[in-house]
């Protein structure tokens, strides 16, 4: 049964650590690919993504905003997926 348990939250973890940095990668080739902001996707996008950036939306601020926006949403998609190894391993260390 704890097996089990351990697994399905595994399971969970692993795909909202993931949602959460597609989100932001998905930001990133909006912004770059020159989407238009007022169609309802980007915005919708831009949205999800400007919270989950987190303080990482404003570190580096070069005076390109689509290179600011590949480096700042970029790392804070790195760091999602980061912080999902480690839970995931603490998760598992729970089996």
């Amino acid at each position: 049964m704890r097996t089990r348990v351990v697994g399905i939250a595994a399971g969970i973890v692993s795909w909202v650590g993931l949602a959460l940095a597609v989100v932001l990668v998905v930001h990133v080739v909006l912004t770059v690919g020159g989407a238009n902001p007022g169609n309802p996707i980007t915005s919708n996008v831009r949205a999800v993504a400007e919270p989950l950036a987190l303080a990482f939306r404003d570190l580096f601020s070069p005076d390109d905003p689509k290179l600011r926006t590949i480096v700042n949403f970029g790392l804070a998609a790195l760091f999602w997926l980061a912080v999902r190894a480690i839970v995931l391993k603490l998760v598992r260390r729970l089996n």
